[in-house]
């Protein structure tokens, strides 16, 4: 992986863009490239949590798991998009699942690596945790209105 187009690659598509080239750098040392087939699992809801993903082709749906029938889709993931943050906060499980919906290439990043950088560098587990906070109150809010839009009774108000 080339490392200077990887850094204008996470710079012009996904929220990474938020971070210095530097940290875009320390990132990516940790960062390997993977390729997967149309509907390929990443992670289920619950397992260990250990890294997170850059989409860079193809697609990916982040769902909920239903009781009963198909999950819930909670969003459809496009290049560029990050995928994944549990691996940054305690008890490191997956909250959602997420899957491959085509064929598709990503960069998977070693969330346990990430997290010690983090704590030898303050400023950058700072930095890092601006841009997961984001991501993570869009996704949550992303499944609570798919939420709602699934399971209102029909005729609720």
């Amino acid at each position: 992986m080339h490392v200077i187009d990887a850094i204008g690659e996470l710079r012009s598509h996904t929220v990474l863009r938020a971070l210095d080239d530097d940290q875009l750098r320390r990132l990516l040392a940790h960062a390997s490239e993977l390729k997967l087939a149309t509907g390929t699992t990443l992670f289920h809801q619950g397992e260990r949590a250990d890294r997170f993903y850059v989409l860079r082709d193809g697609t990916v749906q982040v769902g909920v798991p239903a009781i009963n029938g198909p999950e819930l889709e909670v969003q459809s993931l496009s290049p560029g998009d990050v995928i994944g943050w549990s691996w940054l906060i305690e008890p490191y499980s997956w909250t959602f699942e997420a899957r491959t919906t085509s064929d598709a290439r990503l960069l998977s990043f070693d969330g346990k690596a990430i997290i010690a950088e983090c704590n030898e560098d303050p400023a950058f587990g700072f930095a890092l945790f601006k841009v997961f906070a984001g991501l993570m109150s869009t996704r949550l809010q992303s499944a609570r209105t798919r939420m709602m839009q699934s399971w209102a009774p029909p005729g609720w108000a």
